[in-house]
């Protein structure tokens, strides 16, 4: 009854709101496709998220809404939770007031379960602890999934203790997966074990720093490690989807003693399409909060505006719901046989949309090549190069030639005679 009475106020609050068409007013119900994909009651996602996000009542630059922007520039997930302490009931109240005010921005919540993420069989006051949260939570509009135990592996956390925490919240709320991120370390043998505790499988890999890569104990220290990871979690999952963390700030960059160093437009970019490239359905970027790597302006609002202004906003609008770019990146894989020639160090993927073809490519190292791409079907006339109008490409007999320096992006768009 108390549960019920709250969702009814919220949707009054929801209703009076100024940002009403954007709000969710339902509790979420997710699906997972055969291909990876999230749908989320009914529409399918390409989940765009940020840990951690600025506060439910911050402000953007221009004096509005901070989660509003943010979803209007694209963003639709924000990790939650306590960032200190522990999930007691001013947490879960606090918790239960930032999703309100996360759906009503048209926002989803990634409520990072901390302790709560691995409970042993005779914890009883955790796993009470944990009912009470799931219940609390699991029919607001503003949950999206759950994070579960935080790199697990490299923090020898008890795989069974994780399955015991899955298997309560799939008891209380079979309609949210859980998300969980491993660190850039262990094997494929080591991670494998952790399957059974998630639905969703991450890892966060942060390679901007000085000096370069030194998240990473792989011999790779080019920001092409995030394909690297990319792929073993893609191994990893089977038919579970990936969800990488990708690099706004990190501690190895922030700590005393560390020189702060953050992704250029197009380091950022590389990443975020190699990632895409390599399987990842979902990606979601860390450090906004670290105060550490804010300007003086971005410390009066609380969060990284800076870097989402010059950086990461101008990523997230090639790949976000506005963008061209949306059906596609929910699509299932292209089963058309494009290949490239003669080049291990070109990566891409193919995606379809009706009469449509994406093709997606990067280069992850060498020097600056020509290369020819060839297994197109019949197209249209000269064909878009995206993001870099007014540069084409034609196609002819299913092929393209086209020039890669090291670590750029092109994104071609074809259209099927």
């Amino acid at each position: 009854m108390r549960l019920r009475t709250l969702f009814v106020s919220a949707l009054v609050i929801f209703a009076s709101s100024p940002f009403v068409a954007t709000c969710q007013s339902v509790p979420t119900r997710t699906h997972i496709t055969s291909d990876g994909v999230l749908e989320l009651n009914g529409a399918k996602r390409f989940p765009i998220g940020l840990t951690m996000p600025p506060a439910a009542d911050a402000k953007s630059p221009d004096g509005g809404n901070a989660l509003s922007a943010l979803h209007a520039d694209g963003v639709s997930f924000v990790r939650t939770g306590p960032t200190q302490g522990h999930w007691d009931d001013a947490a879960i109240e606090a918790e239960v007031r930032y999703e309100d005010a996360a759906a009503n921005a048209g926002i989803y919540c990634m409520p990072f379960l901390r302790e709560l993420g691995s409970i042993g069989p005779k914890n009883l006051a955790h796993e009470q602890t944990l009912a009470k949260l799931v219940n609390r939570l699991k029919d607001n509009p503003g949950l999206g999934v759950w994070k579960g135990a935080d790199e697990p592996e490299w923090g020898k956390v008890p795989v069974e203790s994780m399955v015991h925490v899955r298997q309560i919240i799939r008891q209380l709320d079979p309609d949210h997966p859980i998300w969980v991120v491993q660190a850039p370390r262990g094997t494929i043998e080591t991670l494998r074990p952790y399957d059974p505790t998630y639905d969703i499988l991450g890892c966060d890999i942060y390679p901007i720093s000085y000096p370069p890569g030194t998240h990473s104990l792989g011999k790779n220290k080019q920001i092409s490690m995030v394909g690297d990871y990319t792929r073993e979690m893609v191994e990893i999952a089977g038919n579970k989807p990936v969800w990488m963390t990708l690099q706004i700030a990190w501690s190895g960059v922030i700590k005393p003693g560390k020189t702060l160093r953050m992704p250029t437009f197009a380091e950022e970019r590389f990443m975020t399409y190699e990632a895409i490239i390599n399987g990842a359905r979902g990606l979601v970027y860390f450090g906004g909060n670290l105060h550490q790597a804010w300007t003086p302006r971005d410390a009066e609002l609380g969060w990284n505006w800076s870097f989402w202004e010059k950086v990461l906003r101008p990523v997230v609008a090639e790949i976000g719901p506005s963008g061209p770019l949306a059906a596609a990146l929910v699509a299932p894989k292209s089963k058309l046989n494009v290949a490239v020639s003669a080049r291990d160090d070109i990566e891409f993927s193919v995606r379809e949309v009706g009469k449509e073809i994406f093709l997606l490519a990067c280069k992850r190292s060498g020097e600056t090549a020509e290369v020819t791409f060839t297994g197109l079907p019949a197209v249209q006339g000269e064909d878009e190069v995206l993001f870099e109008a007014p540069r084409k490409v034609s196609t002819k007999d299913g092929s393209f030639t086209d020039w890669f320096a090291p670590f750029e992006v092109h994104v071609y768009h074809f259209l099927r005679q």
